[in-house]
C-alpha cells in the first residue's frame, strides 16, 4: 500500500511564478498582446529575485505563453495558433476575393456572439469606451465617413467586453485579416449617398443593446449590420473579379 504514495516536492519559486501568469493569462486579466511587467518590476510585485522571475519567463516562452519581441518587451502571445494567419493574411492583403467573402462569414459568426455576450457581460470601462468610440464615430461621419481603425477598435473592444479568453485570442490572431473586410467595406459604403448614416445607425443600435443588457437585440444588430457588410463586400467582389465570385 505505501509504494502508491509518493514524496510531496515542495515547488521552486519560478514554478509558482509560472502558474500565478498562465492563470492571468487564462483569465483574461494578461491579453493577447499586452506587454507584462519588467523582471525588475515583477520580482518587486512578488517579493522574489529576479532569476526566479528570470526563470519563469524563460518557461513560459518555451511552452508559448510569452513571447520577447525587439526593442525589448516581453508580451503575452494568442492562444490560438499564430502561424495560422501568416498565409491568410497574404491572400487577404492581395484581396483573394474568395478568402475575404470567407472571412466576411466567420465574422458574422464570431461576432454576433460577441456582441450576444457582450450585453450580458460588459463592465462600466468597456461601456464608456464603446461610447468614446462611438462619438468619434459620429463625429467624423459629418466629414464624410470615420477612420476605419476606430470602426476596428470598436469591434474589438465588443469582442474583449464577452470576458471569453478564447474568443479574445481568437479574434487577436486573424484582427489583421478583420481590418481589411472593415477597410474594403467601408470604402464601398462612403461612396454611396445614405449609406454613412446607415452604417453610423447599425453602431449605434449595437451599442445601445448592450448598454440596455439586451443580449438578443445586441446579436440581431451585429447580424444585421455585418449582413450589410457582406452584401457590400459582395457587390467590390463582382465588380473587381467578375469571373471569380
Amino acid at each position: 500500500m505505501t509504494t502508491v504514495f509518493k514524496p510531496i516536492r515542495p515547488k521552486k519559486l519560478s514554478e509558482e511564478i509560472v502558474e500565478q501568469i498562465k492563470e492571468l493569462i487564462s483569465r483574461g486579466d494578461l491579453g493577447p498582446g499586452q506587454r507584462i511587467p519588467s523582471e525588475r518590476e515583477l520580482a518587486t510585485f512578488l517579493g522574489v529575485s529576479r532569476p526566479s522571475v528570470r526563470e519563469a519567463i524563460m518557461v513560459l516562452e518555451a511552452i508559448g505563453f510569452l513571447e520577447s519581441r525587439q526593442g525589448g518587451g516581453t508580451y503575452v502571445r494568442s492562444l490560438a495558433d499564430v502561424t495560422m494567419a501568416d498565409p491568410l493574411a497574404n491572400m487577404v492583403e492581395r484581396r483573394d476575393p474568395r478568402m475575404l467573402h470567407a472571412l466576411t462569414e466567420v465574422r458574422i459568426g464570431l461576432e454576433t456572439w460577441s456582441a450576444y455576450l457582450a450585453a450580458k457581460r460588459a463592465e462600466k470601462p468597456e461601456l464608456d469606451r464603446l461610447r468614446e468610440l462611438f462619438t468619434i464615430m459620429e463625429e467624423q461621419s459629418e466629414h464624410g465617413g470615420w477612420d476605419p481603425e476606430i470602426d476596428f477598435q470598436f469591434h474589438l473592444t465588443i469582442t474583449a467586453a464577452t470576458h471569453n479568453t478564447l474568443q479574445i485570442h481568437v479574434l487577436n490572431t486573424i484582427q489583421k485579416l478583420f481590418q481589411t473586410t472593415i477597410m474594403v467595406a467601408l470604402g464601398e459604403f462612403y461612396s454611396k449617398e445614405g449609406y454613412i448614416e446607415l452604417l453610423l445607425n447599425h453602431h449605434r443600435e449595437i451599442l445601445e443593446a448592450i448598454e440596455a443588457r439586451d443580449p438578443e437585440r445586441a446579436r440581431e444588430w451585429m447580424l444585421k449590420h455585418l449582413t450589410l457588410v457582406e452584401e457590400k463586400l459582395a457587390l467590390f467582389l463582382q465588380k473587381k473579379h467578375p469571373d471569380t465570385i
